[in-house]
């Protein structure tokens, strides 16, 4: 049976900031940004290259904005998208090394969206 994961729920108090934060700052493509009733908006995003997307909006049962951690984008080259994400004004931290130098899948780096929902960068490159 095969079982994929599609959406992410991302709680988030101001949609329209996060929804220019993540398009603009953190390059997901929207998805869709819809109204299926009175006092209901979902916006769903997606990070280039994903088969997952994340989904933020209002009535929704999303949780306390900021309350998500640990979210992981996985890239082929850790320091371009710390330079693109910072060059996009994204309060990014430095690249980090957290195993033994050289392993496959040591480098993180983390960033927060306006709520502080965190995420984490890994760095896998493709053999």
């Amino acid at each position: 049976m095969e079982m994929r994961l599609e959406v992410v729920p991302m709680p988030v108090s101001d949609v329209d900031a996060a929804k220019a934060f993540y398009t603009e700052q953190v390059g997901f493509s929207l998805d869709h940004d819809v109204r299926p009733n009175e006092g209901m908006r979902v916006v769903q995003m997606t990070p280039p290259g994903s088969p997952c997307s994340v989904v933020f909006g209002e009535g929704l049962p999303l949780g306390e904005p900021g309350s998500v951690k640990g979210v992981q984008l996985v890239v082929e080259d850790i320091d371009a998208v710390r330079e693109a994400l910072a060059g996009r004004g994204v309060t990014v931290g430095a690249v980090q090394q957290l195993g033994p130098e050289g392993s496959p899948g040591s480098r993180f780096l983390f960033f927060e969206d306006p709520d502080g929902n965190g995420w984490a960068v890994q760095e896998l490159k493709r053999s």
